[in-house]
This record gives structure tokens, sequence and C-alpha cells, in this order.
């Protein structure tokens, strides 16, 4: 079962084309996107650091949750937005796009990781909050969430060039596979 139709009949919307081939507002959600990317990335990085015992050691982990957290979630809920009116506007290419498949995967891994430590490890936060080793699982938190983090951001940022587009033929078939690309047989 393919997405592909769906996507086709999305991407020929009235609102998607607007989307895409408007002169102002493409470019304002792109700059959002990556403004709030920014904003999001930045301060959790900040809070990965603390977990890894990195940097602000003499703080408690509590203290920098509790200042950081609400504008994380700003961050994170004005990328999610942006980031679905950029697919939106460009659904097909974004599909068939091998770095966009890979962003997505490492969303989601990044997703798990997240809700890992907020479930299991922060839950004791109390025993560890002050010390300025956390938890080999804080600790595995936070480095994951850094290489996943960074790795999203290169991914998103590699998925405006059009190295493995699906209309750029030959490829190979893997490549082919990887990006959904359905390619007639010749």
């Amino acid at each position: 079962m393919s997405l592909l139709p769906f996507l086709e009949w999305l991407a020929s919307t009235r609102w998607s084309i607007a989307l895409h081939e408007s002169l102002y507002m493409y470019p304002l959600v792109e700059s959002t996107h990556v403004l709030s990317i920014m904003l999001f990335a930045g301060l959790t990085w900040v809070m990965d650091l603390r977990l890894l015992g990195v940097t602000l050691t003499t703080v408690p982990v509590s203290d920098i949750r509790n200042r950081v957290l609400p504008w994380i979630r700003v961050g994170f809920v004005v990328m999610v937005a942006t980031g679905i009116l950029l697919f939106y506007a460009i659904p097909v290419r974004n599909y068939q796009n091998i770095f966009f498949r890979v962003k997505a995967i490492m969303l989601v891994l990044a997703g798990l990781n997240a809700w890992w430590f907020h479930a299991r490890t922060e839950r004791r936060l109390a025993e560890w909050d002050r010390s300025p080793v956390t938890p080999r699982g804080a600790r595995l938190a936070g480095a994951a969430s850094l290489i996943l983090w960074a790795c999203i951001i290169v991914a998103g940022r590699m998925i405006a060039y059009n190295w493995f587009d699906c209309d750029i033929q030959p490829q190979s078939d893997f490549i082919n596979w990887a990006a959904g690309c359905v390619v007639p047989p010749q």
C-alpha cells in the first residue's frame, strides 16, 4: 500500500500549490521552521549537556528543566506546525526524498528516547537532581538526544538537495527502493 496517490492528490490541492508557489509565505514558513528548530534544539542541548555532566553541574537538573522546558515546548509546537506546512507544500517530493525518510525515522527514535527518559529516568529525579554525575540512564538519554537531533537537523537540511530525486533516472535499484520511486520498466 502506497501513500503516493494520496500525496499526489494533496499536492494538487489549491492550498498546497499556493503555499509552494508563494513568493513570501513559503520562505516565511521555512524561516520560522529554522528559528523554532534553533529554539528547540538549543535549549534541548542545554538540558542534554547537563544530563551528560558536561556543563552546569552545580545547577540542579530540575532547575534547568523548569526554566527551559516551557520554551522547548514552544519551539517544538512551532517546529512541528511549520514542518507539517513545509511537507504539505511539496508532499510528493518530500515523501520520495531519502533524507526526509531518514529524518522521519530519526524523529521517531528521538520521540521514543524522550518518552523513555520522561517515563523512566526522570521519575527518580529527586534522588539524583543535585548530583554532578547523573545516572547512566540519564546520560544515555542525553547522549542519544544530542546525536539524534544533530542527525535530524543535518537530514532536514539535506532534503533541499535533489541528489536522489525520483525524476533523476537512472539511479540504483537501492536508491529507487529507498526513496519509494515508481520507475516504469524499460
